[in-house]
C-alpha cells in the first residue's frame, strides 16, 4: 500500500493495513445482549413489584395512565415515564387568613395615564404637603409605603381594620366546618348588653350602642404579649384567645372573648363617640387607633388618638380641628386607619379633608414590655376648581395597592393617591355622595376598584325621595370606567334636623373568592321606600351582568360579609335595621337561614333592632353590635 504523503510514522515497521471487522461484530453483538438483558431486568423487576398498579383517568391519547400506589405515573408498557413535579405553594403562615390563601396579586401592575379630565390639571387641583407645620414642595417620602398582597397585611391573627386588609376585601378570618347536605343554622350564643348613651354635640338626641361603620376588630394575641397586658387574669392564661375589641358611641372601647362574649378587660374611656372602625397594629404590637365621631368629649379635642394597649396610654393625639385644612371647622374621623408596618407609617383619611400621614418610630420590646413612639406628622390637603371646602370630609376608608391609595368625599370625589409623594394621580367625580369604602381586586394584570354612591344630593328636596344608587367598576390605575349600573332607591333629606337617613349603598361591597371569584357583591337600601327593603346584587365581575339578586324586607346599612366551610362553599351573612341576620347561598341567593338576635335586658324594640354597624365572622362565629347598646356573638353551623 502506498504511503500517505504528510504523515510522518514515528514507527519505522508501521505499515497500514486492512481492518479485521470481526471484533467490531462481536462488540456490537456483546452491546446488543447486554441492552436486552437491562430491559428484560427492568421488565422482571417492575413485574415483581410489591407496589400494585392502579389506573387513573385515560388521558386524550389512546393509551391509559397507569400509577402505582405511591402516585408514580408508568405507562401501559410498564416503563416508569417522568413528569416535572409542580411548583409547590408556599406554606400558610398562623398569622395568614386562609381564605385568602394563596396570594393571588403579583403586585407588578404600574400605573396608568389618566385621562385629561381626571388629570390633576385636567381638574383645576390644588396640592399642599405639610412637615409637622410646613409645607413642603417636592415630597418624597424618606421610609417609602409599601403594601402587598392582603395574605402579607398583617403579622398576627384576626380582623385589624375595616373589611381587613389594605385591598379591603375580607371581614372574615378562617373556614369553619359546616354541612351543606343539612340544614344550616344561626345560633345567638351570646350578648353583652352594658353599652351606653351619649349626648350628641348638635341635634337633640343621643348615640347609643355601635353605629355606622362600627365594625367589630378580633385579634390572637401572641401569648407573650397577651401576658403583658391588663387583661383580666382569668383570660390573660387562656391559651388560644381571641379578643373582640368593639369602639362604641357611648364614648367608651370594649373588649370581649369571642368565644362566651365575656370581658377581658376594663373599657378604655376615650371621652366621645365613636362612629367607626377603629384598628390594631399589624405587627401584632399592642396598639390601638381609633378615631372621634362626635365633638361631645372634651370641648376642642376631636380627632384621632394612639393608645398602647398594655395599659391604655395615650401615645399620641391629632385634634382633626386643623387650622390649615379647608374644612377647619370639623374635625371628626369616620373612617378607618390603616398601618404599613414596613414603613412603620399610619394612614389615617379625615374628615376635614385632611390626609394624615404618621411616622410612628415605634419602639415595642417583647421582652421587657416597654413600648415607645415619637411620632413626626405629614399632612397632605387637596383642592378642585369648583368644589367648596366644606365638601371635602372623607368618611371613606382606604384601599391600599402597593404605594397608591383610594378613597372618596362628601362631594362625591374618588380620588387616587401617591402616598410616597403625596401627590394626586388622577380623581374623578361619581354621580353622588360616597361614604363607602372602595375595594381593591388585581385580576389579569389590571387593577380594579369597585365601588358606588348614596343617594344624598340628586334632588334639591327636604323630605323623601327615589333616586339611583350608581355603582362603578373602574380602572384603578386610570380611572377609567369599565362598567357601570344603579339601582333604585330611596332618602330620607333632613340633615338639618340630624335625622338625615340615606338611601343607596352603605355597605361595602364584596370581592368573591374561591367558588364565586366570578362575582361581586352589592348591598343596596332602602330599595321599597323610605326606611324600608335592602337588596343584594351579585353582578359578574367580567360583563357587570346581575347574576342574581336577594331582597330583604329591612333596609341595611352593614356591609355583607362573605364567608367559606371547608369545603369551599360560599356563603353570605347581611344584617338589617331590625336585628335580623341573614345567611345567602352565595351561589345562586336563595336564602338558607335568618335569626333575629334577641335582646335579654328590657328595651323597647324599634330602639335595639337596628344594625347600623359592620359584622365579622371569626371561625364560624359572627360578631356584631346594634344601636340597642347590645353586641351579640351568633354561632355559624
Amino acid at each position: 500500500m502506498k504511503r500517505p504523503e504528510n504523515v510522518r510514522y514515528e514507527n519505522q515497521f508501521y505499515r497500514p493495513r486492512r481492518v479485521n471487522n470481526n471484533g467490531l461484530y462481536i462488540l456490537f453483538l456483546v452491546t446488543a445482549v447486554l441492552v436486552v438483558t437491562t430491559i428484560i431486568l427492568a421488565i422482571v423487576t417492575l413485574t415483581k413489584s410489591k407496589k400494585t398498579l392502579k389506573e387513573t383517568t385515560p388521558s386524550s391519547t389512546s393509551e391509559p395512565v397507569v400509577t402505582n400506589e405511591e402516585g408514580e405515573v408508568i405507562s401501559s408498557s410498564g416503563i416508569m415515564v417522568m413528569t416535572p413535579s409542580p411548583t409547590p405553594a408556599p406554606t400558610i403562615e398562623e398569622y395568614q387568613n386562609p381564605i385568602l390563601y394563596p396570594a393571588k396579586a403579583k403586585m407588578d401592575v404600574t400605573i396608568g395615564t389618566p385621562k385629561e379630565e381626571y388629570s390633576p390639571s385636567g381638574r383645576g387641583a390644588t396640592q399642599v404637603v405639610y412637615s409637622e407645620e410646613a409645607k413642603v414642595n417636592d415630597y418624597n417620602r424618606a421610609d417609602p409605603i409599601h403594601f402587598g398582597d392582603p395574605l402579607y397585611y398583617q403579622q398576627v391573627p384576626g380582623i385589624l381594620t375595616f373589611r381587613g386588609t389594605n385591598f379591603r376585601n375580607c371581614a372574615s378570618w378562617g373556614t369553619f366546618s359546616l354541612d351543606p347536605s343539612k340544614e344550616q343554622h344561626l345560633e345567638q350564643v351570646w350578648e353583652y348588653n352594658g353599652l351606653e348613651w351619649k349626648k350628641s354635640s348638635s341635634w337633640d338626641f343621643s348615640w347609643s350602642g355601635t353605629g355606622w361603620t362600627g365594625q367589630p376588630l378580633a385579634v390572637k394575641w401572641p401569648m407573650k404579649v397577651q401576658q403583658m397586658m391588663n387583661i383580666y387574669p382569668e383570660k390573660r392564661s387562656k391559651e388560644g384567645l381571641t379578643e373582640i375589641i368593639v369602639a362604641a358611641m357611648d364614648g367608651y372601647v370594649y373588649f370581649f372573648d369571642k368565644d362566651d362574649g365575656q370581658k377581658t378587660r376594663d373599657p378604655l374611656k376615650v371621652g366621645a363617640t365613636i362612629k367607626g372602625t377603629a384598628s390594631i397594629d399589624p405587627r401584632g404590637y399592642p396598639i390601638l387607633y381609633v378615631g372621634q365621631g362626635d365633638d361631645n368629649g372634651e370641648k376642642g379635642q376631636i380627632g384621632f388618638r394612639i393608645y398602647s394597649l398594655l395599659n391604655f396610654e395615650l401615645l399620641h393625639f391629632q385634634n382633626g380641628l386643623d387650622s390649615r385644612a379647608y374644612r377647619s371647622s370639623w374635625g371628626a374621623c369616620d373612617s378607618s386607619p390603616i398601618i404599613c408596618g414596613e414603613a412603620d407609617t399610619l394612614i389615617y383619611p379625615n374628615e376635614n379633608g385632611m390626609i394624615y400621614t404618621v411616622k410612628l418610630n415605634t419602639q415595642f420590646n417583647e421582652d421587657t414590655g416597654v413600648l415607645t413612639m415619637a411620632p413626626q406628622t405629614i399632612a397632605y390637603k387637596y383642592i378642585f376648581n369648583g368644589v367648596e371646602g366644606k365638601q371635602l370630609g372623607i368618611e371613606s376608608s382606604m384601599a391600599i395597592y402597593d404605594h397608591y391609595g383610594w378613597c372618596t368625599d362628601n362631594a362625591g370625589n374618588l380620588i387616587c393617591i401617591d402616598l410616597n409623594t403625596l401627590s394626586l394621580v388622577w380623581s374623578r367625580k361619581l354621580d353622588d355622595d360616597s361614604d363607602v369604602t372602595p375595594v381593591i381586586e388585581e385580576d389579569n394584570g389590571h387593577v380594579y376598584l369597585y365601588t358606588g354612591t348614596e343617594v344624598d344630593w340628586q334632588k334639591d328636596i327636604v323630605g323623601n325621595y327615589q333616586g339611583a344608587s350608581f355603582t362603578y367598576k373602574i380602572d384603578a390605575m386610570t380611572g377609567n370606567t369599565v362598567w357601570s349600573t344603579s339601582v333604585d332607591c330611596w332618602t330620607k333629606n333632613a340633615a338639618n334636623s340630624g335625622d338625615d337617613v340615606n338611601g343607596g349603598m352603605l355597605g361595602t361591597p364584596i370581592i368573591g373568592k374561591g367558588s364565586i371569584s366570578n362575582l361581586v357583591i352589592f348591598s343596596y337600601c332602602m330599595t321599597q321606600g323610605t326606611g324600608s327593603g335592602n337588596r343584594l346584587v351579585a353582578f359578574d365581575k367580567t360583563t357587570g351582568n346581575t347574576v342574581w339578586k336577594y331582597d330583604m324586607k329591612f333596609y341595611s346599612w352593614s356591609s355583607p360579609v362573605d364567608i367559606y366551610d371547608d369545603n369551599g362553599n360560599a356563603y353570605i351573612v347581611v344584617c338589617d335595621s331590625y336585628g335580623q341576620v341573614h345567611m345567602v347561598d352565595a351561589t345562586d341567593g336563595s336564602r338558607l337561614c335568618y335569626i333575629k338576635m334577641q335582646r335579654t335586658k328590657d328595651i323597647p324594640e324599634q330602639e335595639y333592632h337596628n344594625v347600623e354597624s359592620s359584622p365579622i365572622v371569626v371561625d364560624g362565629m359572627l360578631v356584631v353590635g346594634t344601636r340597642g347598646n347590645s353586641v351579640f356573638g351568633v354561632k355559624i353551623s
